[in-house]
């Protein structure tokens, strides 16, 4: 999906957009956000785990975590990885 695109797409619905990128192995243990965060992965092999459940969305899959919910995710792959990550903006 073209960056500019999903930007303003996330931003109508009230959302930050950037991108992350990590090496393989990296490990993102235990973060809660204040505020709803949506997720999608660009390329690479990522786990994400929270609210009891383990997924591994593919790319270009919208993951929402809700505000408050403890998470982790790890990049699996033997590559980087890069993702969109982004949070509900306060009005």
């Amino acid at each position: 999906m073209d960056h500019t695109e999903l930007k303003q797409e996330w931003e109508n619905r009230g959302y930050s957009c950037d991108v992350w990128t990590d090496l393989p192995g990296q490990v993102w243990k235990d973060f809660v956000p204040d505020s709803d965060e949506l997720m999608m992965l660009i390329e690479g092999d990522i786990e994400i785990t929270f609210q009891g459940s383990t997924i591994r969305p593919k790319a270009g899959e919208e993951v929402c975590i809700p505000a408050g919910a403890m998470h982790t995710v790890r990049n699996v792959g033997a590559t980087h990885s890069r993702w969109y990550y982004g949070y509900r903006q306060k009005r």
